[in-house]
């Protein structure tokens, strides 16, 4: 008896997926990080060979278990807030906020020619479509098979596998909007979204025919890529009276799960912080045990900085003791990696969209008012800041 089996994808290439961008934490649960890029849209790409299959394992990963899927159930055993302590009062913290908390709106002016342009030559140069791999296992039942199981899959044994790929795909005959799913995805007018696809050469445009879902995938991120370093090229700010409330630091803090937040901390606005991943953590630790440090907080998801990708939050603002450091107020962004090969492009294009706004911030307030950098440590943070 022969059967066919759909795609096959690794666990293990979804598993480094969400270890690479801090979508899993180190007991392997998927964290608040990964649902909040989802519901915003700036979800990391994901690997190659996994593009194809992109709604599969999105609906594989949304079906892991998460603290951060759960309803809110009351529990008056444990404490359900996390209350700003003395800290927050601290002259240091609020000549650290007056500094930082600073509102502009951005301008990008670019010419959609140029964007064409550069689009053309990337598409033509970068974009390529994988065609689509099927597994086939060809089986026999075995003897004296149970109903037990076949429901447990145990009723064939496998006796070969082959792997097969079609140029072209079995969905080539279903007709797609290919210019209005480009728009779309570059928020781009059809008009642009035309002249790029008319632009690109035969050979790679031909690749539609191949795997339309995935040419459609690659054009768009490679579009929005062209797209991110000319924002960055033409992008300026323009500081407003509007500031935040300060009642974003009280805002949510009793939907956090401080269980498992560790010790109690010295030098932090709150108590207890939730960190995000491994990096944060270690960062913390040693973060609220130096002496160079007088108050710190993990910015509340409500400081946002608006971009053209996105609004960008950034991660901790620190006031260290004056005279012990040539920065005194800074504005941290942890990453692990530094590298351009580990960043995706939406998340290089926010750290570059908010250098410009501090940058803008310091020349209309005050020279190096607020230093404002991305670490992948400590140690890195007090490189800059000496």
């Amino acid at each position: 008896m022969k059967f066919q089996v759909g795609p096959v994808f690794s666990g293990q290439v979804i598993y480094k997926y969400l270890l690479k961008n801090d979508y899993s934490d180190d007991a392997d649960r998927i964290t608040g990080t990964y649902h909040e890029a989802k519901k915003e849209g700036t979800l990391a790409p994901l690997p190659p060979e996994l593009k194809a299959y992109a709604e599969q394992v999105y609906q594989l990963i949304d079906s892991v278990f998460s603290d951060s899927q759960m309803f809110e159930i009351g529990d008056d055993r444990r404490p359900k807030k996390n209350p700003l302590n003395s800290n927050f009062e601290k002259r240091e913290f609020k000549e650290l906020w007056s500094r930082i908390n600073r509102k502009a709106a951005y301008s990008v002016d670019f010419d959609s020619v140029e964007l064409v342009k550069k689009a053309v030559a990337e598409l033509d140069k970068s974009l390529r479509v994988t065609p689509l791999q099927y597994t086939i296992q060809i089986g026999e039942q075995v003897d004296q098979v149970t109903a037990d199981a076949l429901k447990s899959g145990d009723g064939f044994k496998v006796a070969e596998t082959t792997v097969e790929y079609n140029k072209q795909s079995i969905h080539s005959a279903v007709k797609y909007d290919l210019i209005g799913k480009i728009a779309d995805g570059t928020q781009l007018t059809r008009r642009t979204t035309a002249d790029i696809l008319k632009g690109i050469s035969v050979a790679v445009f031909a690749q539609f025919r191949t795997n339309p879902e995935s040419f459609i995938a690659e054009a768009v991120r490679l579009i929005n890529e062209q797209k991110a370093t000319m924002i960055i090229e033409h992008l300026a700010y323009d500081p407003v009276e509007d500031k935040f409330d300060i009642d974003i630091f009280t805002a949510g803090q009793t939907k956090q799960d401080f269980s498992k937040a560790g010790d109690k901390l010295k030098r932090h606005i709150y108590d207890y912080v939730v960190t995000d991943s491994g990096i944060e953590r270690k960062f913390v630790e040693t973060l609220d045990t130096c002496t160079d440090v007088i108050v710190y907080a993990k910015l509340p998801r409500g400081f946002l900085i608006p971009t053209p990708v996105g609004d960008y939050n950034p991660d901790w603002a620190i006031s260290f003791k004056e005279g012990a450091v040539k920065h005194v107020y800074f504005v941290a962004e942890t990453k692990g990696s530094m590298s351009t090969m580990q960043l995706t492009k939406i998340e290089e294009t926010k750290i570059e969209c908010a250098r410009k706004f501090f940058d803008e911030m310091n020349r209309k307030y005050a020279p190096e008012n607020v230093k404002y950098d991305v670490v992948k440590s400590f140690d890195k943070l007090m490189d800059l800041v000496k």
